[in-house]
């Protein structure tokens, strides 16, 4: 079993609003999340759902009402795991009058990276990021883009070298071009091992990155698994054949449609018993297809089974 890197239990976030601070608002409310080494960790959920709150928990910007939990074996908050953690935000606020390569010099020099390994390292992550090339290093961040500084947050995130990555909506406001891009580091860092952690209400990313995922509504957690155990249960079988009668079929097929002899629908019944049903019917099957739950259907189905449906 990989080392946990990130735990937490029955985390609770309550905020108080109004006038008089006595309205209660709970952003978060008892979540157990276990995340392992190396693994990619998607946090699915509508906006609003409380996946930028816990985030924020994990990195000790807030203190949670109620729970705990643990980042590489040390308490929520706790100095000194934060040297080992990168972090990027929804909306990362950089200086903009600095470029490229000083951007990175400066967060290097605040985490305490010996010059003699900025030298090394700095080139590296603008490789990474795409961002290597002299025009870019040396344009500032006025004049970037909303995806090169999405690609330089990611270098500033990965500037100490860290043993955990947190991403805040790291495809927020990006076109398909950027996306594609950040999707494509974030693959690297996967294929380097890395952990990473992050928000997202975006299903194609999180279908193409995570080894698990986790989803999360009005800051309750719905649902944790891989992809497989998520979705795998959800499966039917769509079956096309010939011979019988429709209403031999009728019982045994959803969505059941009948002409000439053949036949085509999704069944609703085991399989092994309707092969017999088939053969004793005089039929034949012509094809069987598994057509698993797709990740859209299945959160959707989360949120309505738990009476989200406004937050959808």
């Amino acid at each position: 079993m990989p080392a946990t890197v990130l735990q937490t239990e029955h985390l609770t976030k309550t905020y108080r609003t109004g006038f008089w601070l006595t309205q209660k608002i709970t952003s978060l409310n008892g979540v157990s999340l276990t995340v392992y080494g190396g693994e990619t960790f998607g946090l699915l959920g509508p906006n609003g759902a409380g996946k930028t709150t816990f985030m924020k928990l994990v990195l000790g910007i807030i203190r949670p009402t109620a729970g705990g939990g643990t980042v590489l074996g040390r308490p929520l908050g706790d100095r000194l795991v934060k040297t080992r953690i990168g972090y990027l935000p929804e909306n990362p606020y950089l200086y903009e009058s600095l470029t490229g390569w000083e951007c990175l010099e400066l967060m290097a020099t605040l985490h305490q990276v010996p010059p003699s390994v900025q030298k090394q390292r700095l080139p590296q992550l603008l490789d990474l990021v795409g961002l290597a090339q002299s025009a870019a290093r040396k344009k500032t961040l006025r004049r970037y883009s909303k995806g090169m500084l999405q690609r330089i947050g990611l270098a500033q995130a990965l500037v100490n070298d860290p043993d955990l990555v947190l991403l805040d909506e790291p495809m927020s406001g990006l076109d398909p071009l950027g996306r594609y891009q950040v999707r494509e580091i974030i693959l690297q860092l996967k294929h380097q091992g890395k952990t990473i952690f992050f928000n997202t209400h975006i299903l194609s990313d999180v279908e193409q990155l995570c080894d698990r995922i986790a989803i999360l509504a009005r800051g309750e957690l719905l649902a944790v698994g891989t992809l497989a155990e998520l979705l795998g249960t959800g499966h039917t079988y769509h079956v096309r054949g010939r011979g019988g009668t429709q209403e031999d079929l009728a019982p045994w097929l959803d969505q059941l449609e009948y002409q000439g002899g053949f036949w085509q629908g999704q069944l609703r019944r085991s399989l092994p018993e309707f092969v017999q049903h088939v053969a004793g019917i005089g039929g034949e099957i012509i094809s069987l297809n598994l057509e698993r739950q797709s990740l859209e259907e299945f959160f959707v189905q989360q949120l309505r089974q738990r009476g989200y449906t406004q937050s959808v």
